[in-house]
């Protein structure tokens, strides 16, 4: 059938099945994803503005609460949960490709471990990684569910784990969701304690890096401790 009898609703599935995914643009994957458009708009129309409104940046459209979806005409709960679902899915693949064990011998190894998870977050959390003699990480774990401006780590649990991974070295990680990597004094403080901590219990703090969308910040690579 050719594409351009059909409705335009019905042509990114049927150019799905005829010439595969890879063919289908930004706005005709989200309309899948939606099913319908409004009275207004076609459903490709419809995810052309949703899209646009994010300057085409699946990023910032996964920043996007349910509330915020809906605020376009022929968003209803039901879309807005799909979307939301559709971009989860995207996270948690990309998380499921990072190797099990990989070896940490800079920053940049810790950024591309754990930007997937703390990237797009409107909150701060609090992460560590434990590593054995070789660098390789044998366990990654999510500390603190912080609130808007800030996440306080308890030291004791965050070695009480490493000692149960039988880890040699940790690096802690915490985001920025407003942007800004400076540290905070509080930051500093707490990566001094967190030290003193480990040199006590014989497990080496290797690094304390903060991330945010599309950068980060090294307390090792600037020598702050």
């Amino acid at each position: 059938m050719n594409l351009k009898f059909l409705a335009e609703d019905e042509r990114p599935r049927e150019k799905f099945l005829l010439k595969g995914i890879s063919t289908l643009s930004d706005a005709e994957l989200l309309a899948i994803i939606m099913r319908s458009g409004s009275k207004q708009e076609s459903a490709v129309e419809l995810a052309r503005s949703i899209l646009a409104s994010v300057h085409y940046n699946w990023h910032q459209l996964s920043l996007l609460s349910t509330k915020d979806l809906i605020k376009f005409k022929g968003i209803g709960e039901a879309k807005a949960i799909s979307i939301a679902a559709a971009l989860e899915m995207g996270r948690r693949k990309a998380l499921q490709e990072i190797p099990e064990k990989p070896v940490i011998k800079n920053s940049k190894d810790v950024f591309q471990i754990l930007h997937p998870y703390l990237a797009d977050l409107q909150h701060e959390e609090f992460w560590c990684l434990y590593l054995n003699q070789s660098n390789k990480v044998i366990h990654k774990e999510r500390l603190t569910h912080g609130g808007i401006n800030e996440s306080i780590v308890d030291i004791r649990i965050l070695y009480r784990i490493a000692l149960a991974h039988f880890a040699t070295a940790v690096i802690i990680i915490h985001n920025h969701p407003s942007g800004n990597i400076k540290p905070s004094q509080q930051d500093i403080q707490i990566t001094h304690r967190i030290k003193k901590a480990g040199e006590f219990l014989q497990v080496e703090l290797l690094d304390h890096v903060i991330i945010s969308q599309n950068f980060f910040f090294s307390f090792k690579d600037e020598n702050i401790f």
